[in-house]
């Protein structure tokens, strides 16, 4: 990738920066639905995504849980927060769409944030802003029913792919939400039936 390409996604990378990623650093292309990351998993790389779209969600007794996306120009401050301190992965991570990933080296990122100083504002913004989405999520669970739930995630969605249509199965919107796939049917009909949006065969059309 060419220091043009990369400053247009990050205008805040020096040079000197551009030219290290490009001599120490892979790019790689990842195709939908493929996980990236495991729970229990060493942290050696920490993914940037440059094009497609992330899944970060964590598990507890064989449910999944949805916990943020990462789009691109972002990265996932967990891995950072494993990879720094050489520890394990809490998350797993998962493409959405075939989607192009910039690793940066766990080992050496450490000293990067030192002689690169504009790195940190990659990881700092994100910790906000990963922050808000995990504070979403738990109010989300706490204080809404199932069917604000899924029209707050459905809307989330529309808004990461830019349209109302919304490409998902059910079996997909359970496991974002750590339900099951019949509780989600009975809610998308009723909300269906309250022109709150259109179900079609493995998609949904927000009103």
């Amino acid at each position: 990738m060419s220091f043009t390409d990369l400053h247009k996604q990050f205008p805040f990378f020096n040079k000197s920066l551009v030219d290290t990623i490009n001599r120490e650093c892979d790019i790689i292309t990842v195709p939908h639905h493929q996980e990236i990351l495991r729970k229990g998993q060493y942290v050696k790389v920490i993914p940037v995504v440059l094009k497609g779209l992330l899944r970060v969600y964590t598990t507890h007794d064989d449910k999944e849980l949805l916990l943020y996306h990462i789009k691109a120009s972002e990265s996932c401050v967990m891995s950072f927060a494993a990879g720094i301190k050489n520890g394990t992965s809490e998350i797993y991570a998962q493409t959405l769409e075939d989607t192009e990933i910039l690793l940066l080296p766990a080992d050496r990122l450490k000293k990067w944030l030192q002689q690169y100083p504009e790195l940190n504002l990659l990881f700092n913004s994100q910790y906000e802003m990963r922050y808000a989405d995990l504070l979403n999520t738990i109010e989300n669970m706490v204080f809404h029913k199932m069917d604000e739930r899924i029209l707050n995630l459905l809307h989330d969605k529309a808004a990461l792919t830019n349209s109302q249509i919304i490409k998902i199965s059910h079996q997909a919107l359970a496991d974002d939400l750590a339900t099951s796939r019949e509780v989600i049917s009975r809610v998308l009909k009723k909300l269906e039936n309250d022109n709150k949006l259109v179900l079609s065969h493995q998609t949904i059309k927000i009103l």
